[in-house]
């Protein structure tokens, strides 16, 4: 199963554990390129720390006639069930999905094609990828990886087309979401990579040996 035969959705909140997600962005990737976004602002589940307000630019002013993000499951759990769901270093965008559902519907176990489970995961890490692919980067970060690229014009483009015209900024859900996709998308075109697949990108989204493991076994082009 190669990484263009089937969705990729890349995930972004703004929030945190304790206001919850203030703010959804997703990018699904199809064939390899940009083919749907999304995003809102969430009705804050709880306190929204000064110090995460300063990173993100949400106030409680601005979320607090919004839908709350429990209304989104259903959305979510579509996603999961048409293709694996991405991030640039996951860890936190998953736990805020399993603070509000633990699991989703039974889903396509895009590790080992052809079983099911009911799991949020594994997820597809744009920031593990690269670590693993480029140990001597200065910094994975995602602002530092986009510039180190060369992907900052192209990224800015695309925030014109599909990002709200107060949020085309690092840590607005939608534009971060874009720019962890779009730095998958390029590192995918190098001809060496083109033929990656979906298990292999899984393998390789992981630094824990055991639970790389536990992944399908299979070769870059298997």
């Amino acid at each position: 199963m190669r990484w263009t035969d089937v969705p990729i959705h890349f995930i972004d909140f703004e929030g945190g554990a304790v206001s919850g997600v203030l703010e959804l962005g997703v990018v699904t990737l199809r064939a390899g390129a940009v083919a749907e976004t999304r995003t809102r602002l969430c009705r804050a589940a709880g306190r929204i720390r000064a110090e995460d307000s300063a990173v993100h630019l949400l106030t409680a002013a601005d979320v607090g006639a919004c839908e709350p993000f429990a209304a989104e499951f259903d959305f979510f759990a579509g996603l999961r069930e048409t293709g694996p769901l991405a991030a640039h270093f996951a860890g936190t965008e998953n736990a805020l999905l399993k603070a509000v559902w633990p699991y989703p519907r039974m889903s396509p176990d895009f590790a080992r094609p052809g079983g099911r489970v009911a799991e949020w995961g594994p997820w597809i890490d744009s920031g593990r990828v690269m670590a693993e692919l480029y140990p001597k980067n200065e910094s994975n970060q995602l602002e530092a990886l986009v510039g180190a690229w060369g992907l900052q014009a192209e990224l800015d483009a695309l925030a014109v087309t599909h990002c709200p015209a107060t949020r085309r900024f690092y840590h607005a859900a939608l534009y971060d979401a874009l720019a962890a996709a779009l730095l998958l998308v390029s590192l995918l075109r190098r001809p060496e990579l083109a033929g990656a697949t979906v298990p292999w990108l899984l393998q390789m989204s992981t630094g824990d040996g055991r639970k790389r493991a536990g992944l399908q076994q299979g070769t870059l082009f298997a």
